[in-house]
């Protein structure tokens, strides 16, 4: 199982820089969205910032990664912030100043690192920390070991026992720069077994409780579960998800299959929330606010807390709307997220979707009613479809408001790709 001091009781809650800022994101940006964190989503459990991939190239730029990029490493190979994008990591200080400034605000700080070792570092062979090997001796640049979408890295050969120290010098860097959170790319399509335990091994001899989030999760089977309990926090179960009403909807049969499993040995993700400001200089679109209607966002809020999936902003905080960190700020939905237990889908027929779940906190049954339709509509609700006897008091967790049964039923207004998120209360 996942080590008791990695092992968190609710799922992780952040913001992540990739939907709003793709690979360019910069230090005044990561402390703008940071800062908007602490006072706004801090008291309702957000408290993770991190900054995601290529943040030591200096040549970073929106729509797709750069070949041949002149990425910023030092002396043994490891990659080091790129100083005219985050220029407190200068004289080799790296992200410990950020670091420093997001743990003043009570917030944890977490990058995003590729599998592999930098292309850059092979090609200089330079020496690995602690030992006599140079990290062409256990580089594997082989087209299977490197990355299929991102070019920057070689694979390593874990038959070397320096591919191993080379991951540890790594984490160990990280840790002594105040990183809480390792969201660690290219691990799980093809799956990456010896990768995902060595930096596993690695976190663990760093000394510091660092949390483990697996990317990407194309493909992904439940047979895995053991292995990734093991060795992470949290895994994500998809491909990247982005503001289209085609990437929500596919989620819910993968939900339907690991959200039983979430639990605090591990958390299956969903990926991040394209809500808000984003694509400002993304990898994907223009910039732009989320495209997903109100009731989408709302079916992917009430998804993401009814499956338990780790929640990651997208969005850039300072430039989203009201009505977006009030979307991410209702306390009775967050609740949801961090009390309950039992969650799974309990009937599909056509566009109508029912989940459950189970609070642990009080009496309480919680029903998610999605109708994933193109049109509104009205769902004829049998209590019994989400186990309920007909006599509970019933709360519109959204929209604050109370429900009465008739003959233990319930009619719902639905929209269009929309849901009713709700509180079965016991007489």
């Amino acid at each position: 199982m996942v080590d008791a001091d990695r092992a968190r009781d609710t799922p992780p809650m952040g913001w992540n820089s990739w939907d709003c800022y793709g690979t360019t994101v910069t230090e005044a940006e990561v402390l703008a969205n940071a800062r908007a964190m602490a006072e706004c989503l801090l008291p309702h459990g957000w408290d993770t910032v991190v900054v995601d991939i290529a943040w030591s190239d200096p040549s970073a730029r929106a729509h797709g990664y750069n070949e041949d990029a002149p990425l910023t490493i030092d002396a043994y190979g490891r990659l080091q912030p790129a100083v005219n994008r985050f220029p407190s990591a200068a004289d080799g200080a790296g992200f410990g100043p950020l670091a420093a400034q997001v743990h003043e605000l009570g917030l944890r700080f977490g990058v995003h690192v590729m599998r592999g070792i930098p292309r850059v570092a092979s090609a200089a062979d330079l020496p690995v920390l602690g030992t006599e090997v140079t990290a062409r001796e256990i580089a594997d640049p082989a087209p299977a070991a490197r990355c299929s979408w991102n070019p920057d890295m070689d694979g390593l050969d874990h038959t070397h026992p320096a591919a191993r120290v080379y991951y540890d010098s790594c984490v160990a860097q990280l840790a002594s720069w105040g990183v809480d959170f390792i969201k660690a790319d290219d691990m799980l399509w093809p799956y990456r077994a010896a990768d995902i335990e060595a930096y596993a091994r690695a976190i663990e001899r760093s000394g510091r409780q660092i949390e483990l989030s697996l990317s990407p999760g194309r493909d992904l089977s439940s047979t895995r579960l053991e292995h990734l309990r093991t060795n992470a926090t949290m895994w994500r179960v998809c491909d990247d998800l982005w503001d289209r009403w085609e990437d929500v909807e596919a989620n819910f049969a993968r939900f339907a299959r690991w959200a039983p499993l979430a639990s605090p040995a591990g958390w299956p993700d969903g990926d991040m929330l394209p809500l808000g400001h984003i694509g400002i200089r993304a990898e994907r679109g223009t910039d732009r606010h989320s495209l997903l209607t109100s009731a989408e966002q709302h079916t992917l809020m009430t998804l993401w807390v009814m499956a338990r999936s780790p929640l990651m902003m997208g969005g850039d905080l300072p430039t989203s709307s009201p009505e977006t960190i009030a979307l991410l700020t209702r306390g009775a939905v967050l609740d949801v997220l961090r009390e309950s237990t039992g969650n799974r889908e309990v009937f599909r027929e056509g566009p109508v979707v029912l989940w459950v779940a189970d609070s642990t906190a009080r009496p309480r049954r919680y029903a998610a009613v999605f109708h994933l339709g193109d049109s509104p509509t009205v769902v004829d609700l049998d209590g019994a479809d989400v186990g309920a006897r007909g006599d509970e008091q019933v709360t519109d967790l959204w929209a604050d408001e109370q429900l009465t049964w008739s003959a233990g039923r319930l009619l719902l207004d639905v929209p269009a790709h929309g849901c009713r998120l709700l509180s079965l209360d016991a007489a």
